[in-house]
């Protein structure tokens, strides 16, 4: 994996996902960030994730990396130089449990492998990548499929939010949001991460 400058993620992106879990729909992006110590490849490995914490959620994401400092202005096809598949597991329980009390998701979504990516591969531009849907199967059956299309803040609005609030660099990494479709993680669960009929990635899970 390329060094990982940040890691930003983007919550409550598709419209189906939002209402699933019965929250609001967001009136601007609405970011959080994990470590870069949650990063992890999926390369066909076991990767272990608490199984002592409440219910471990996946949610299945496109994700872009970033290739050059942001300015204003510069266009999302010149900014991305790659893109992955990626996997933002969430301690489900804490993370409803931490949202009650108003405090922050860290503990909830940035615990070590909780960032799941496949390698990344050349961007091919939005317009086309607009073009391919991508999904997670688990156990080989479909449980997620997205398009960036779909999102209700797309990559250009996403950047441009990201790139003024908090800066955007070589090395940043952007997961953009899941479409609807997430569930509960069972220990020895197998994931396919593909873009089209393309797998970029798989893994399993083993909760300890």
């Amino acid at each position: 994996m390329n060094h990982i400058r940040n890691i930003y993620c983007v919550g409550r992106n598709y419209v189906l996902h939002a209402k699933e879990l019965n929250n609001t729909v967001p009136g601007s992006p609405m970011f959080f960030s994990k470590p870069t110590h949650a990063a992890v490849t999926a390369v066909g490995q076991t990767i272990t994730l608490p199984g002592d914490q409440g219910s471990v959620h996946y949610e299945a994401e496109w994700v872009i990396r970033i290739g050059k400092a942001y300015s204003s202005g510069m266009h999302a096809d010149d900014l991305i130089d790659g893109m992955a598949l990626g996997v933002d597991f969430t301690l489900r329980d804490v993370q409803t449990a931490l949202k009650k009390k108003g405090y922050p998701w860290l503990a909830a979504k940035g615990f070590l492998h909780s960032a799941v990516l496949t390698p990344f591969t050349d961007f091919p531009g939005l317009a086309e990548s607009a073009q391919t849907d991508f999904s997670l199967e688990i156990n080989g059956l479909n449980v997620q499929r997205g398009n960036i299309g779909q999102m209700i803040f797309d990559p250009q609005t996403l950047i441009d939010f990201c790139g003024t609030q908090y800066g955007l660099s070589e090395g940043d990494i952007l997961f953009t949001g899941t479409p609807a479709g997430v569930g509960k993680v069972k220990s020895g669960d197998a994931f396919c991460l593909r873009w089209g009929k393309d797998v970029l990635g798989t893994f399993k899970i083993a909760l300890t």
